[in-house]
């Protein structure tokens, strides 16, 4: 069995090098949306043409990023989504509640002082993990029954 993992959220951290490098030797496939942060801002100004306004520019950005997440999602097995502690990530939020739409198994990934303000998110998930080697070890576990050493 391949599982096709999409992995959303926060982008000024590692834990997506954390969970790829982690699921080496598993038949996972990783999808992620554009994690440039400059690129991401601005693909859509940069292809569509220039706004003088920051909501136009900034819409024009997330239609087009959209169009790679909602891809992303929808052939996912898993997503995974993490929340980081330096920025609250609206995006985030709303790929949970999009895969949790889909009827996509969920992963939430982000720290005990997140329980609160996350309590409907990790409702709808079928795992919270606090750390990046939680997902790996639930990976490894879907695919190949085997428990952390």
């Amino acid at each position: 069995m391949t599982l096709n993992v999409y992995l959303s959220g926060e982008i000024h951290t590692d834990w997506r090098e954390q969970i790829i490098t982690g699921a080496e030797g598993l038949d996972v496939v990783f999808n992620a949306p554009v994690t440039d942060h400059a690129a991401s801002d601005d693909c859509g100004v940069a292809i569509l043409g220039e706004e003088p306004n920051k909501y136009w520019h900034d819409h024009k950005g997330a239609m087009v990023n959209a169009i790679r997440t909602r891809k992303g999602i929808a052939d996912a097995d898993v997503v995974v989504v993490r929340f980081g502690d330096q920025y609250k990530q609206w995006n985030a939020a709303f790929d949970a509640g999009f895969a949790a739409a889909l009827g996509k198994s969920l992963i939430v990934l982000h720290g005990p002082d997140h329980q609160h303000a996350l309590k409907e998110v990790d409702a709808a998930a079928l795992a919270v993990a606090e750390e990046p080697r939680q997902v790996v070890e639930i990976l490894r576990y879907v695919l190949t029954g085997a428990l952390p050493g």
